[in-house]
C-alpha cells in the first residue's frame, strides 16, 4: 500500500451523496431537441462543418477542431441540423453562445464506426489522434482536451487516475466505478501505453467510497493492468489536481508549473472510460454520465444522457418539482454555478444537476464586514491568503493580486464556507481573474502593435538613411566631374600658350569661359525657341479646340433637352437638383467654347493676313459647323419645350413611357454584344438593363392608372408621394 500525505487546510462539508445512490445507471429517453454549443471545452471553440437543413446520423462530426488546444463536437443522435444560432449555455454569467441545434428524428441512426482491441499493437500518435477526433475532454470540469493532455514534453513516469469526487452531493464517477470498472481499466491501459508505461499506475479514490473501491480491486484482479489502488481520508478538496499529486506522492506543483514537469499526468475516472469507449468501439464523445441529486427531485440518481440534451429534460426524469427548488445549480454546491434557465443543455463537463430547496440550501445572509479570523487562510488548500487576495480584489490592485500568486487559486470555494461574514470570496477571485486575463489581453495586443510601429518607424529611417547616402553619392560623384571639367579646361587653356605669356594666357582663357557660359545661354535660348509652337500649330490647336468645344456643348444641351421633358411638377428633389446641375455643365461648356473662340481671333489680329495659314478657311468651317449643331441642339430643346407644355399629363407620361422603351432596347444589345465578347462590363449591363425594366413597369402601371381612373389627379398626387 502506497503512503499518502496530508494536504494543508480543507474542510469537511456534508456530504449527501446517499440521495442519488439508490440505483443502477439510469437511460433518458432521446429528447426531440439537442444543443450542442461550439465550445464545450478549455481553448479556440470549435467551426461547423454542417448547414442549416443537413442531415445528420449519430457519431457524426459536426463542428471541427480549431487550433491546437481545441476539440470538435460530435452528434449524439440522427437527425436535421434545425439552426445555427446564439444559444443559452451553461456559464456562471448566463452568457450565450454559438450553437448547433439538431432536431432528431427518432431512428438514433449511427454512422459507421469501429474500434479496435489490440490497441497495444498501434503507435501512441495514431491512438491520440483517435482521441483527438473523438472530441474527449476532461469530465471532471476543467473540461481540457484529452489529446493534448497526452503530449507532454517531459517523460513521464507517474500516471495518476482521480478517481476522488470530493465534492458533496455528486456521485456520477462513484456509480461508474461500481457498474464499468473493467472498461475503465482497459481505458488506464490505453493512457499508460500512450505515455510510454510509468513505472507507477495510481488510483486515488476517497475512503467514503468502498463499494467503488471494491469493484476496482476485483477487476485489477482480472485485468494484467499493472495498477494500484490508493485509499486516502476523505476531505474536500482533495479531488484537485494539484491537490491529488501532494495526497499520492507528496509532491508540490510549483507555482506557475504543470504536473509534467514533475513526470505526472492526471486524468479523470470519467475521460479514462471516454477514452476506451473511443478506442476500442470507435464511438466519439457524445454522452456522459450526470447526477441529478437535490431534495427538490423525487427519484434522483445518476443518468447516462447524450450530450446536448436541455436540462429540463433530463430533470424530468428525476421527477424535478419546481414549486419547491430555490436554486438549480450545475455542478456541485461547493464549485458550481446557478442556471439562468433550464432550457440551456448539458455539455461535456456537466457532472451534476443539484436542485435543493429552501431548507436544504438556505439564502446566505447578508456580507458583512470582515472580522479578520484568519479561517480562510487556514482552510485554503493553496495556502494563499485569502483575505489579502480579497482586499486586493476589491481596491482593484492586480499587481498586487499577482505577487499574491491570485491564479494558484483552484476556486474550491473553502474559504467561503468558513467565512463568519458570509462574504463571497470566490465571486471577488474570479471577477479578479476575469479582469486580469482582459489586461493581459490588452497589453499583449498594445505590445504587438508597438512593435509594429517601431518597426515600421526603423524601416522609415532606414529608407531616409539609404536616400541620403544616394544624395550624397550624386553630390560626390558630380563634385568629382566639375573637378574633372575643370581640370581639363585648366589643362586646355595652358596648352595653347607659352610660359612666357602667363598673364596673356590667363586672361584669354577666362575669355573662353565667358564664351563658353554664352554660347550655353544661347543654346538654351534656341531650344526655349525651337519648343514654341508656331503660329501655324497654335491655329490648329485652337481650332480642334473650338470642335472639342462645340461638339461637348451639343452633347450637353442634348442630355439636358432629355432630362427637361418631363414635367417639372412631377419630378422629385434630387431629379431636379440633376436638371439644375445639368444647366451648369452646359453653361460651362458654352463658355469654354467661347473662350477657344475668343483666343482664335485674338491670333488672327497679331498676325497679318498674308501670314495666315491656308488651313483658315477649313477651320472657320469647321468652327461654323460646330456653331450650327449647338444651334441646332438649343432649336430642338426649345422645340421639344414647346410641345411638352401642350401635352397633357398622359401624352407626357406615354412620352417617357417609349423613351425608356428605346432606351431598354438598346442597353439589351449592348448586354447581348458584351455578352458574345466576353467584356468584363456584363454585370454592369445586366444591372442597366434591370433598372430600365422595373421603370418601365412603374411606368406601364401608372399608364394603366391614368385608363382606368375618372382623373389623373390622384394617380399623379401619389406619384409625388412615392418620389418624396
Amino acid at each position: 500500500m502506497s503512503k499518502t500525505w496530508d494536504i494543508p487546510g480543507g474542510i469537511h462539508p456534508a456530504e449527501n451523496k446517499q440521495l442519488s445512490l439508490g440505483g443502477p445507471i439510469r437511460a433518458v429517453p432521446l429528447p426531440p431537441t439537442l444543443i450542442l454549443p461550439l465550445s464545450q471545452h478549455i481553448g479556440a471553440p470549435a467551426t461547423p462543418v454542417v448547414g442549416i437543413g443537413d442531415k445528420v446520423l449519430k457519431g457524426q462530426m459536426i463542428a471541427a477542431a480549431k487550433g491546437f488546444v481545441s476539440a470538435p463536437v460530435h452528434a449524439p443522435s440522427s437527425g436535421v441540423i434545425s439552426a445555427i444560432e446564439e444559444r443559452a449555455v451553461p456559464h456562471s454569467s448566463g452568457m450565450q453562445a454559438p450553437c448547433i441545434v439538431i432536431a432528431t428524428d427518432g431512428d438514433d441512426s449511427w454512422i459507421e464506426h469501429s474500434g479496435s482491441a489490440n490497441y497495444r499493437e498501434k503507435p501512441a500518435d495514431e491512438l491520440i489522434a483517435m482521441i483527438r477526433d473523438a472530441g474527449i475532454t476532461g469530465l471532471g470540469g476543467a473540461g481540457f482536451p484529452s489529446a493534448v493532455k497526452l503530449q507532454p514534453r517531459q517523460t513521464i513516469t507517474t500516471l495518476i487516475i482521480n478517481a476522488t469526487e470530493c465534492e458533496p452531493y455528486i456521485t456520477a464517477d462513484d456509480q461508474l466505478i461500481r457498474q464499468r470498472a473493467a472498461d475503465i481499466l482497459i481505458g488506464i491501459d490505453i493512457l499508460a501505453h500512450i505515455l510510454g508505461d510509468p513505472e507507477r499506475i495510481l488510483i486515488g479514490i476517497e475512503d467514503n467510497k468502498p463499494e467503488a473501491q471494491q469493484a476496482l480491486t476485483t477487476a485489477l484482479a482480472e485485468q494484467p493492468v499493472t495498477a494500484e489502488v490508493v485509499e486516502f481520508p476523505t476531505k474536500y478538496p482533495s479531488g484537485g489536481e494539484k491537490q491529488l499529486i501532494q495526497i499520492l506522492t507528496g509532491e508540490e506543483v510549483p507555482s506557475g508549473k504543470l504536473p509534467a514537469d514533475l513526470g505526472i499526468v492526471c486524468q479523470n475516472i470519467g475521460t479514462s472510460h471516454a477514452i476506451y469507449r473511443a478506442i476500442c468501439h470507435g464511438e466519439p464523445l457524445i454522452s456522459r454520465v450526470t447526477t441529478v441529486t437535490g431534495k427538490a427531485c423525487d427519484k434522483p440518481g445518476n443518468f447516462d444522457v447524450l450530450i446536448g440534451t436541455p436540462v429540463e429534460h433530463l430533470l424530468t426524469e428525476a421527477e424535478f418539482d419546481d414549486t419547491r427548488c430555490s436554486s438549480l445549480v450545475m455542478g456541485g454546491p461547493m464549485m458550481g454555478f446557478t442556471l439562468p434557465n433550464q432550457t440551456v443543455p448539458i455539455i461535456k463537463s456537466s457532472n451534476c444537476l443539484l436542485a435543493t430547496t429552501a431548507e436544504e440550501s438556505p439564502a446566505p445572509p447578508p456580507a458583512q464586514a470582515c472580522i479578520r479570523c484568519g479561517h480562510c487562510a487556514e482552510v485554503c488548500p493553496a495556502n494563499l491568503l485569502p483575505q489579502q487576495l480579497y482586499w486586493h480584489a476589491q481596491s482593484k490592485n492586480y499587481e498586487r493580486l499577482e505577487a499574491h500568486h491570485l491564479a494558484d487559486c483552484i476556486e474550491c470555494g473553502a474559504c467561503s464556507y468558513v467565512c463568519p461574514s458570509s462574504i463571497p470570496l470566490v465571486q471577488y477571485y474570479r471577477a479578479a481573474k476575469g479582469e486580469i486575463r482582459l489586461i493581459g489581453e490588452e497589453k499583449r495586443q498594445s505590445d504587438r502593435a508597438r512593435i509594429r510601429f517601431e518597426h515600421h518607424q526603423a524601416r522609415i529611417e532606414q529608407e531616409e538613411k539609404e536616400k541620403a547616402a544616394k544624395r550624397e553619392a550624386r553630390k560626390l560623384a558630380a563634385e568629382a566631374a566639375k573637378a574633372k571639367r575643370e581640370a581639363e579646361a585648366k589643362t586646355a587653356a595652358n596648352s595653347e600658350g607659352t610660359p612666357e605669356s602667363t598673364t596673356h594666357n590667363t586672361s584669354a582663357g577666362s575669355a573662353a569661359n565667358d564664351t563658353g557660359e554664352f554660347d550655353i545661354i544661347q543654346a538654351a535660348l534656341a531650344r526655349v525657341a525651337a519648343n514654341k509652337a508656331s503660329p501655324q500649330d497654335q491655329r490648329k490647336r485652337f481650332e480642334r479646340a473650338i470642335e472639342t468645344t462645340a461638339a461637348r456643348l451639343a452633347k450637353t444641351e442634348q442630355v439636358l433637352e432629355e432630362l427637361s421633358k418631363d414635367d417639372s411638377s412631377e419630378l422629385n428633389k434630387e431629379q431636379l437638383a440633376h436638371i439644375d446641375q445639368q444647366r451648369a455643365t452646359v453653361e460651362q461648356a458654352r463658355l469654354r467654347h467661347q473662350e477657344a473662340k475668343n483666343k482664335l481671333a485674338a491670333l488672327d489680329a497679331e498676325q497679318p493676313t498674308a501670314q495666315k495659314a491656308p488651313s483658315e478657311t477649313p477651320a472657320a468651317s469647321s468652327d461654323d459647323k460646330s456653331l450650327d449643331r449647338a444651334a441646332t441642339a438649343i432649336a430642338r430643346a426649345q422645340k421639344n419645350a414647346a410641345e411638352q407644355a401642350l401635352m397633357s399629363p398622359q401624352q407626357k407620361l406615354q412620352k417617357q413611357r417609349d423613351a425608356l422603351e428605346k432606351r431598354l432596347s438598346k442597353s439589351q444589345i449592348r448586354l447581348t454584344q458584351a455578352e458574345s465578347d466576353g467584356s468584363e462590363q456584363i454585370e454592369a449591363f445586366a444591372n442597366a438593363v434591370a433598372t430600365l425594366n422595373e421603370k418601365l413597369k412603374a411606368a406601364d402601371i401608372e399608364l394603366a392608372g391614368f385608363n382606368q381612373n375618372s382623373g389623373p389627379a390622384k394617380v399623379q398626387e401619389n406619384h409625388r408621394e412615392e418620389n418624396s
